[in-house]
C-alpha cells in the first residue's frame, strides 16, 4: 500500500465537518389518541429546551373527557369486575373473615403504594395515550418501557378474558340447566364449548363496541357503574332484610355434589355463622375439576379483581387534564371498591355458611330482595371490566407502535387507525383474548392475570424509585404523598405477592421480561431511546459520580496499573484500524479519542460535532470517549487535551499519536474492501470528518509535531508513536498460519550501549506485548536480544564499555518468569561484528534528549555528512529488523526521547530526529514505538 492512514492520526485538526440537524417530535402527535391529532410530529423550533406538552386546546385534539367519567369509573368498574358477585363468597368461604380481611389489606395496599407512584409520576408531566406504558417507558427507557409495556398489554388481554370468563358463568348460572330464571326444559346448553361459544359472543359484542370507539364507552360507564352500585346496595339490604332459607340456594349443574344434594343452606344474620367463618376452611374448587384451594389460589383470584387501578391512566389520550385526573379519580375509586369489599366480606361472614359459598359462587341470586339485581349487576360488571380492558390493551398495542419499539412489525396498527380510533390493534386484542378463552376456567385466568398485572405494577414502583433516588432536579410532581420507602414497599410487595400466587407463572413471566429487554436493547432503535431520556442514565450518573469521587490518586499500586490511553488523531476516517487496534490495547481501561480544531469560538457548533463522534464511536463499536477542543495551535491545543482529558483519578497516563510522514492517507470509510467502509459520514457533497488529500499541505510543521513529543514526556505520560496501521488486518491476522509472533524489541537503537533489557521502557513495552498478547492468543512473543557472539553480551554494541550492564541469556529467562511473561528470546549477533555501530552509538545522541551530554571527537561533527551515516545506521537496523518480521503482525521498538525544547538548533535535530525515525521503520509490520516514564510491572504480591 502506498498511503499511511497513522500520519493522519497525528492530532491534524478538521477544516470543517458536516451539519446534521436534530428533530425531536412531540409526545403528544405520537400518542395522543385523538381523532384530530392525526399522526404528524411536532417539530419544536431551534432551541427548544424541552418539547411542550399538553398546550393545545383539550377540546380541539380530542380529549372530553373529566375525573369522574374517564377514571373514577372505569378504575371503579375494572375493580368491581366479576370478583364482587360472583367470587367473594369463594373467598370468604375458603379463606374464613379474618384471612379474607388480611388478603384486602395486602392488596390494597400493594394497590395503594402504586397507586401513588403512578401519582407521582403522572403529575410530573403530560401523560399522553398508553397509560402506565407511556409512564414507564419515559423513565425506564426504552428496553424495560417496552418489555413491560408488552407484557401490560397482556394482562389487559389476559384481564378482559377473564371478565368475560365470569360473564359467561353468570349467564350459564342464570339461564342454563338448573338456571335462577329457568323453569322447565327452556335453558341454553351448557358444556366447555357451548361456553367458549358464548364468551365468543361477548367478546364480539364489545368488538363492535370498541370499532364504534372509546368514547362510547367512557359516556356510558357513569351510568354502567351507577347500575352496578344499585345493584350492590341490593345486596347489602338483601343480607340485613332477608332471613334463614333452606331450599333457596341451588348446587350448581357442574358441582358433583349436585349428584346427592339439591340445596344448599342459608342463615341470615347468625352469630354462629359468623363464629364459624372466622377460620379458614380450604375445600376445592369445582369450576377447576376439583382442584385443591389454598391461600395463593385465593389471593390470585381476589387480586385478579382489583387490577383495575390503571384503568384510568389506560384512558390518558382521552382526558382533558389527565395530570390532576388520574390521580383524583384513582385514589377515590380505590377508596370507594376497598369499603365496598369490606363490608360485603363482613356481611357474607354472618350470614351463609362456608359450605354454601365453597359450593355455590352465586349464592347472592336466591338470597336477593329481587333476585334480577344480582344477574344485571353480573352482567354488566364484567362486561364494562372486560370492555375496559380491551379497549386498554389495543391503546397499549397502538402506542407501542407508533413508538416503532418492535420497528416495522406493528406498522399495520399505525396503517390501521381510522379517525383516532386504533381498529388494527382493537382487532389483534380481541383474537388474542379469544386465544385466551380457550382455557375456560375462571380462577386459572385470575391468577395469570394478577400475576401479569402484579409485574407490570412492580415496573411503576421501580420507575418512581428510581426517578427518586437520583435526585434529578426536573423530577417534581404535584403529587406530594409519597417517599422512595412507599415505593420500596410497593415494589417488594408485589414481588413477593407474584411468587405467592404461582411460582411458574410469576417466573416464566420475569424470564419473559428479561429476554424481551435484551432483545429491545439489541434491536431496538436508539434514536428513541435518546429522545426519551433512561432512568439507567440517572442512576449510573449518580453510582459513578459517588464511586469516581472514592477513587483515590494517592491509593493507586503498580499491581493494578493499566493503560489509560488518551489517542489523539486528525480524522477518523483516516485511522480506523488504529483506533479499533487501540481498543482492544487499553485492556478494561480508560479510552479517549481526542480532536484538535484550528480556529476560534465564533460559529462553532459543538453539539452537533459531539453528535458525529458519538456516531462514529457506535459505528466502530469500540468503548470509547471523546474529546474536542478548539485552539490556536495544534500543540496547544495537545497541551489541553493530555492537561484536561479524563476526571478524578480516572486521567489517560499513555498517549498515543500516528506518525508523522509524508504519504497521503486512506479513506476507510470509502475504501471498498475496508470493513470500516460507511457512508453514514457522507452530507451530500459535504463530508464529514474531512482529510488531507494526496499533495495537500500539512497544518503543521515537524517541529510542533516533535515540540508535542516533548510536552507529553514533560507531563510524565507514557508515549507512543504509531506506524504502517493501515496495513493491520485483524481479521486475516485471526485466521493466518502463517502469523505467528508480536516482536519487541528492547533496544535503545539511538543508544545501544545503554542496552538494559529491563529498563522502564523496555518493561513497558513488554506489558503492552502481553496486553496485546491475551486479545491474540495464538500468537506468541519474541523478545530480540542484541548480543556479542564471542563474549555473550547482551544488548550491547560496545565490548569494551565498562559501565555496560551485562545480562546473561539464563538471566534474562529467569527475570521474564518472575514477571509471569511468556516469551520466545531470540538473539542477534549481527550488529555487534560491526566495529561502526560503537561510533555511532555515540553521534546518533545528538538527535535525542541526551543530545547536552554528548562529547563528539573531533572528526564527528555536527552536519549533514553526520545525518548521512546516522541514516545508513538506520536503514542497516530496518534491514535486520524487517528480515525477521515475515511472520510478525506488530512490533514494540524502544522510542529514544526526541531532543529537548532547550537544545541548541531543535529544529534542526528535532526533523533529523524523524527521519532517523522514519528509515527506522519503513516498510515494516504494523509498529508502535514507545517510550515509558513510569513503572507498570510488578514481580510481588
Amino acid at each position: 500500500m502506498s498511503a499511511s492512514a497513522e500520519q493522519e492520526t497525528a492530532p491534524i485538526a478538521n477544516s470543517r465537518s458536516g451539519r446534521t440537524g436534530s428533530v425531536f417530535r412531540s409526545f403528544g402527535s405520537l400518542f395522543g389518541g385523538s381523532q384530530n391529532s392525526g399522526d404528524r410530529p411536532h417539530t419544536p423550533q431551534d432551541g427548544d429546551g424541552y418539547v411542550e406538552f399538553g398546550m393545545q386546546d383539550p377540546e380541539r385534539s380530542g380529549r372530553t373527557l373529566g375525573t369522574f367519567a374517564g377514571v373514577f369509573s372505569p378504575v371503579a368498574l375494572s375493580m368491581f369486575s366479576a370478583l364482587v358477585f360472583i367470587r367473594v363468597g369463594y373467598i370468604v368461604g375458603n379463606a374464613g373473615l379474618y384471612v379474607t380481611l388480611l388478603q384486602f389489606l395486602i392488596a390494597y395496599g400493594i394497590l395503594l403504594f402504586t397507586v401513588a407512584s403512578v401519582c407521582a409520576i403522572s403529575t410530573n408531566g403530560a401523560i399522553e395515550g398508553g397509560g402506565v406504558y407511556f409512564m414507564i417507558s419515559r423513565t425506564l427507557g426504552l428496553e424495560f418501557g417496552g418489555s413491560i409495556g408488552t407484557l401490560f398489554f397482556f394482562a389487559n388481554v389476559v384481564g378482559s378474558a377473564m371478565a368475560i370468563s365470569g360473564c359467561t358463568e353468570g349467564i350459564m348460572d342464570n339461564f342454563g340447566p338448573r338456571g335462577h330464571f329457568v323453569s322447565g326444559n327452556s335453558h341454553l346448553p351448557d358444556g366447555d364449548w357451548w361456553r367458549f361459544l358464548t364468551s365468543s359472543m361477548i367478546n364480539t359484542l364489545q368488538l363492535l363496541v370498541c370499532l364504534v370507539g372509546a368514547a362510547l364507552f367512557a359516556k356510558t360507564s357513569v351510568l354502567i357503574l351507577g347500575t352496578v352500585t344499585v345493584c350492590l346496595f341490593a345486596t347489602y339490604f338483601s343480607f340485613l332484610f332477608v332471613g334463614a332459607t333452606n331450599n333457596t340456594i341451588p348446587v350448581p349443574g357442574d358441582n358433583i355434589l349436585s349428584n346427592t344434594t339439591t340445596f344448599l343452606d342459608y342463615t341470615g344474620l347468625n352469630s354462629t355463622t359468623l363464629r364459624d367463618n372466622l377460620g379458614s376452611h380450604y375445600g376445592r374448587d369445582y369450576t377447576s375439576n376439583g382442584k385443591q384451594v389454598d391461600f395463593s389460589t385465593t389471593f390470585g383470584v381476589l387480586f385478579s379483581g382489583v387490577t383495575g387501578i390503571m384503568a384510568g391512566a389506560n384512558m390518558s389520550g382521552e382526558l382533558k387534564n389527565p395530570s390532576k385526573s388520574i390521580p383524583y379519580g384513582t385514589l377515590s375509586a380505590v377508596a370507594f371498591t376497598f369499603v365496598s369489599y369490606i363490608i360485603l366480606s363482613f356481611l357474607m361472614s354472618c350470614t351463609t355458611p362456608y359450605f354454601t359459598m365453597q359450593n355455590n359462587y352465586l349464592f347472592l341470586m336466591p338470597v336477593n330482595l329481587w333476585p334480577p339485581f344480582t344477574a344485571i349487576g353480573i352482567l354488566t360488571a364484567t362486561f364494562s371490566t372486560s370492555l375496559s380492558n380491551l379497549i386498554g390493551s389495543s391503546r397499549i398495542l397502538e402506542a407501542l407502535s407508533k413508538d416503532q419499539v418492535f420497528g416495522s412489525l406493528l406498522n399495520f396498527v399505525i396503517h390501521g387507525t381510522w379517525k383516532g380510533n386504533p381498529i388494527a390493534a382493537v382487532a389483534v386484542s380481541w383474537c388474542l383474548v379469544e386465544c385466551i378463552l380457550l382455557i375456560g376456567s375462571f380462577n386459572i385466568i385470575a391468577q395469570i392475570n394478577s400475576v401479569l398485572f402484579m409485574l407490570s405494577y412492580l415496573a411503576t414502583n421501580l420507575a418512581c424509585l428510581g426517578i427518586e433516588l437520583t435526585g434529578a432536579p426536573n423530577f417534581r410532581p404535584l403529587f406530594k404523598y409519597f417517599t422512595w420507602h412507599t415505593c420500596l414497599v410497593g415494589l417488594l410487595g408485589t414481588l413477593i405477592m407474584m411468587f405467592v400466587i404461582n411460582f411458574i407463572y410469576a417466573s416464566s413471566c420475569i424470564i419473559l421480561c428479561l429476554i424481551l429487554v435484551i432483545a429491545l436493547h439489541l434491536f431496538s432503535p436508539a434514536t428513541q431511546a435518546a429522545q426519551w431520556g433512561s432512568i439507567s442514565q440517572a442512576l449510573m450518573f449518580h453510582q459513578v459520580r459517588k464511586y469516581l469521587l472514592m477513587l483515590d490518586p494517592r491509593k493507586d499500586h503498580v499491581k493494578f496499573w493499566r493503560p489509560q490511553i488518551l489517542l489523539l488523531v486528525s480524522s477518523p476516517r483516516s485511522c480506523c484500524p488504529l483506533v479499533d487496534f487501540v481498543n482492544d490495547l487499553k485492556k478494561s481501561g480508560l479510552y479517549i479519542i481526542g480532536h484538535v480544531k484550528l480556529g476560534d469560538f465564533k460559529g462553532i457548533e459543538d453539539a452537533e460535532d459531539n453528535q458525529q463522534w458519538w456516531s462514529f464511536l457506535d459505528h466502530m463499536k469500540v468503548k470509547a470517549f471523546t474529546e474536542v477542543t478548539l485552539s490556536r495551535t495544534i500543540r496547544e491545543g495537545v497541551q489541553h487535551l493530555i492537561r484536561l482529558s479524563g476526571i478524578g483519578a480516572m486521567k489517560p497516563n499513555t498517549i498515543i499519536l500516528g506518525f508523522y510522514d509524508s504519504e497521503a492517507p486512506r479513506d476507510f470509510f470509502q475504501n471498498g474492501s475496508s470493513p470500516y467502509k460507511t457512508d453514514d459520514f457522507n452530507n451530500g457533497e459535504i463530508q464529514n470528518f474531512p482529510i488531507r488529500r494526496d499533495g495537500d499541505p500539512k497544518q503543521f510543521q515537524i517541529q510542533e509535531y516533535v515540540q508535542i513529543l516533548c510536552d507529553t514526556l514533560r507531563m510524565k505520560k507514557n508515549l507512543c508513536l504509531c506506524r504502517n496501521f493501515q496495513r493491520l488486518d485483524k481479521n486475516f491476522i485471526s485466521i493466518s498460519k502463517h502469523v505467528k509472533y508480536i516482536d519487541v524489541w528492547p533496544i535503545n537503537i539511538f543508544n545501544p550501549t545503554s542496552g538494559d533489557p529491563f529498563d522502564m521502557v523496555s518493561l513497558f513495552m513488554m506489558q503492552l506485548a502481553v496486553i496485546m498478547l491475551a486479545k491474540w492468543k495464538h500468537l506468541r512473543v519474541r523478545i530480540f536480544l542484541c548480543e556479542a557472539s564471542d563474549e555473550r553480551t547482551v544488548g550491547t554494541f560496545d565490548t569494551q564499555t565498562p559501565q555496560m550492564e551485562i545480562f546473561s541469556k539464563m538471566k534474562l529467562e529467569q527475570s521474564l518468569k518472575e514477571l509471569r511473561i511468556t516469551a520466545d528470546i531470540v538473539e542477534i549477533q549481527e550488529w555487534s561484528r560491526d566495529t561502526d555501530f560503537t561510533r555511532h552509538a555515540r553521534t546518533l545522541k545528538q538527535f535525542t534528549a541526551q543530545a547536552d551530554n554528548v562529547v563528539l571527537e573531533e572528526d564527528d561533527e555536527v552536519g549533514e555528512e553526520t545525518l548521512n551515516r546516522s541514516l545508513l545506521y538506520m536503514q542497516r537496523a530496518n534491514q535486520i529488523i524487517r528480515e525477521r518480521s515475515d511472520q510478525t503482525a506488530l512490533s514494540f521498538i524502544y522510542l529514544a526521547a526526541p531532543p529537548k525544547l532547550s537544545t541548541p538548533d531543535f529544529a534542526q535535530r528535532s526533523a533529523s530526529y524523524m527521519e532517523l525515525l522514519t528509515e527506522l521503520t519503513a516498510e515494516l509490520p504494523p509498529t508502535i514505538l514507545v517510550h515509558g516514564v513510569s513503572t507498570v510491572t510488578s514481580t510481588t504480591l
